[in-house]
């Protein structure tokens, strides 16, 4: 067989990996439900430039975080408080600036530093102490709402005007009518994407997160560095709950103690219908990246049919997590009969 040959079918052997079915059976019912979507709201405008883009617009926070989340759920952990860490970061920011008169950016700083504290807690919890991911994470959820709670009650406007700027600053698309834009928290959402795949693809520290989450016991016995790659996972994770907590900020422009409730369940979601597997050991950016357009786009639809209440949003969600965790058990099940 010439090297050409040989090198196309190695390469159609990689694609053809069952670790990749889940992230092609997301973008095809992504295409089918928004191939659905043209045809019943085409004339609507459901196919304009600016309605997809609104897809990444309107849910960036979720996606950032949904970066995080990926890589703990390759470990085979959980986090619960991804929800609750980036409400705390809309409370720092607002309460910051607005009461106490603290610049909006080094309150940004000091989220982080407190974000990431509380997820490198959260992982030493799991893995020196042995505290299951459920309760660590729910514990550290119950501490930020906690803390929220304990700065304020009320809804705080944020009111900066480099803040504000942020919140307005846009890329227009150029000889696109109605118009189309990005602004910071779209390209926030792909530096992150493209930042966890470089560190899951390109790097020792993501092989070693695969590594965990294929069989922690065997990356053990092997050497790896098991207890500082979770601990450092979930640092990380905790570094996109305040990065979305920011985004969420520019988009709200507010802090609100009750902010994002149940938002740790949309990025599990997302993660989870991009065809990371709850068991650990699969999972990719980028079928995180079109987990989270699948999720969105059926809001979309929701909105531009006008006669649906927003729970089917959620019932469609519920619909499409069944639907995934069903084919990733088929998957899983398919792969172990063939290594037998």
């Amino acid at each position: 067989m010439s090297k050409p040959a040989r090198t196309r079918n190695t390469l159609l052997n990689r694609l053809m990996n069952p670790k990749f079915i889940m992230v092609y059976a997301t973008i095809v019912v992504f295409l089918l439900i928004y191939t659905i979507g043209a045809l019943l709201y085409g004339d609507k405008g459901f196919t304009t430039l600016r309605t997809f883009l609104n897809l990444f617009i309107d849910n960036a926070y979720v996606g950032i975080s949904a970066v995080g989340m990926t890589m703990v759920i390759i470990t085979g952990g959980i986090d619960l408080s991804v929800g609750a860490v980036a409400s705390l970061t809309g409370m720092f920011i607002a309460y910051g600036n607005t009461i106490l008169g603290i610049d909006p950016f080094i309150c940004i700083a000091f989220s982080i530093l407190i974000g990431v504290a509380l997820g490198l807690a959260m992982g030493a919890m799991i893995q020196y102490l042995k505290v299951p991911a459920f309760i660590a994470t729910l514990t550290g959820m119950f501490f930020a709402r906690g803390v929220c709670a304990l700065i304020s009650r009320e809804s705080i406007a944020i009111n900066h005007a480099a803040f504000n700027e942020l919140a307005k600053w846009r890329i227009k698309i150029p000889d696109v009518k109605p118009l189309a834009y990005v602004n910071f928290n779209v390209l926030l959402f792909i530096v992150m994407i493209l930042i966890g795949a470089y560190m899951l693809q390109a790097t020792r520290f993501g092989r070693n997160v695969y590594a965990i989450g294929g069989n922690e016991q065997s990356a053990s016995l092997m050497g790896l560095p098991v207890n500082r790659t979770k601990v450092l996972v979930y640092g990380f994770n905790g570094l996109c709950s305040v990065l979305a907590g920011v985004a969420y900020a520019l988009y709200v422009k507010s802090g609100w103690n009750l902010s994002l409730q149940g938002a740790e369940l949309d990025v599990i979601s997302s993660a989870v219908i991009g065809g990371t597997l709850l068991t650990g050991g699969v999972g990719y950016m980028f079928g995180t990246l079109f987990g989270v357009l699948l999720k969105s786009v059926i809001p979309a639809l929701i909105t531009f049919n006008g006669t649906l209440l927003s729970w089917w949003a959620k019932i469609g969600t519920g619909v499409l997590l069944l639907l995934f965790i069903g084919i990733q058990r088929i998957v899983v099940s398919a792969s172990a009969r063939k290594k037998l």
